[in-house]
């Protein structure tokens, strides 16, 4: 819920227009002053319900950075507008600079996030409300940041360190990015914190971090940096937790379903009122011009972006259930005739509101640690029988044969399939690309794809060539640029080579 949510603008906003002169200094009783909040049990979960919040705009957008980017998801390319060629397009055929406004987005609401986390754990420390519910609360917040810094330190590497609040503007302006292994340390410990700290599987309200939300994002960060040891015997841990894999695909994206024994980590959505906390994912993901022949409402048109590829497509084997719960190949429009513009379908659910869905965001999913179980077991030990069957669970539910007696080169690259057949469209391909190859191995990779797309797009470009850069990858765009207005604020900043 949308309770209390303190940004880096306002932040420096309220500092800067602030007057020496005491008689000025004002204090208004209808608003909420830092000083006199976090006082109670009751404000201090009103401010970490303000931190999931902000999750929920950060999720909204995510979609763009992990799978538009990649082989999974391209555009229904919009002739008559070319409104998005320095924005969302660039993103999608490898255009970007410094100054692409949507990079600048990203980062900014990252930090404005971190701002109200460490905002929140530093009036923690001298809380004197119920022990239980403080060590709930810092497990909670830490196990945010760390999830904010883990996505931020593989998006542009060296990064900018915050764990304290900010008091001036001169602060926010001063900081140095900080080498990745410290990224990695900060990540760890607060993983760690909120293993201990956040309850176990069933014990927290639906939604909420728990000790298997902590102990699964720990072990991905393991397996992140090639400590595949130490994410076996983290992932391991997950196993006995009361998660398991549901019988049905189809109902693991069910509205109706929500927070099962497979969802480990899930942002909440509330579709079906005017509070402002439902989802509206198909809307962006819809084809263009579809005036309501894919999403139940008249005249209903969908953003086109997040447009499934055709390799994504033809990469389904025979069999695989979880084709058709994913996405469709087309649709048929209010005439009739069929339309060959793919879209998503796994957050494509009846909703009573127009715009206002209700579908949550799958983040961490037991298939998930499954699949990170089998892929760390082979690089540690080879394909063993246990890491055979971790991959097996996962395509049987999928419908498909059970393999067996694959050696580790053939096992590695059938678990990073399986995970982007699995996974796809949950915002897990850019990460997993970047895993498990170098970034000339990544360049090589995308570039193979983008000729694929050059020579037959998913969709139709009206007769528009492409541009002699698009999709061309070079290595260095394995990470993101610092934004132009960051660097051009904060002298200490550093710019990623190549930009």
């Amino acid at each position: 819920m949308k309770y209390f949510i303190i940004t880096l603008n306002s932040l420096l906003l309220l500092t800067l227009v602030s007057c020496s002169d005491d008689y000025l200094v004002k204090t208004d009783p209808t608003s909420l002053v830092e000083d006199e909040f976090y006082q109670t049990e009751e404000q201090m979960a009103q401010a970490v319900n303000g931190v999931y919040s902000q999750l929920q705009d950060i999720i909204h957008d995510q979609w763009q950075y992990n799978e538009f980017i990649t082989d999974n998801t391209t555009l229904h390319f919009n002739v008559a507008n070319r409104g998005q060629g320095p924005a969302l397009e660039a993103i999608e055929y490898w255009q970007i600079n410094q100054s692409t406004p949507n990079i600048t987005n990203l980062y900014n609401s990252y930090y404005q996030a971190l701002v109200n986390i460490n905002t929140a754990l530093s009036k923690l420390e001298g809380a004197t409300f119920d022990e239980t519910a403080i060590q709930q609360f810092e497990g909670e917040l830490k196990f945010l940041r760390a999830y904010y810094y883990f996505n931020l330190v593989q998006y542009f590497g060296d990064v900018i360190i915050m764990t304290e609040p900010l008091d001036t503007p001169e602060e926010a302006w001063s900081y140095a990015r900080q080498p990745v292994e410290e990224v990695y340390d900060l990540i760890e410990s607060d993983l760690n914190a909120a293993v201990s700290g956040a309850p176990d599987y069933g014990e927290a309200a639906a939604g909420r971090v728990t000790k298997g939300a902590a102990l699964s994002l720990l072990g991905k960060v393991y397996l992140t940096r090639k400590q595949y040891g130490q994410a076996i015997s983290t992932l391991e841990q997950v196993l006995p937790m009361g998660y398991s894999l549901l019988a049905s695909y189809e109902d693991v994206f069910d509205p109706a379903n929500k927070n099962h024994e497979e969802s480990i980590f899930a942002v909440q959505f509330q579709g079906g009122n005017d509070l402002g906390e439902h989802s509206s994912f198909i809307y962006t993901f819809a084809p263009r011009e579809s005036e309501g022949a894919v999403i139940d409402f008249p005249g209903e048109n969908g953003g086109g972006w997040n447009t499934p590829t055709l390799d994504i497509i033809n990469s389904y084997e025979d069999g695989d259930l979880r084709k058709e719960v994913s996405l469709n190949e087309g649709y048929t429009n209010n005439e009739g005739d069929w339309v060959p513009v793919p879209y998503i379908t796994k957050y494509h659910h009846p909703h009573s509101i127009r715009g206002r869905t209700d579908d949550n965001w799958p983040v961490l999913r037991y298939a998930d640690v499954l699949l990170m179980l089998a892929e760390a077991i082979n690089e540690e030990e080879g394909p063993t029988t246990e890491a055979h069957g971790y991959l097996n669970q996962v395509r049987e539910r999928a419908g498909l044969d059970p393999l067996n007696g694959l050696d580790q080169e053939t096992f590695r690259d059938t678990v990073l399939h399986e995970r982007r057949m699995e996974l796809a469209f949950e915002n897990h391909r850019w990460f997993d690309l970047k895993r498990t190859r170098t970034p000339q191995e990544l360049a090589d990779f995308l570039n193979a794809h983008g000729q694929e797309e050059r020579d037959n797009p998913t969709t139709s470009r009206g007769g528009i060539p492409f541009t002699e850069g698009d999709y061309v990858f070079e290595p260095y765009e394995a990470l993101f640029p610092i934004p132009a207005d960051e660097i051009l604020i904060n002298g200490d900043l550093t710019q990623n080579p190549g930009y």
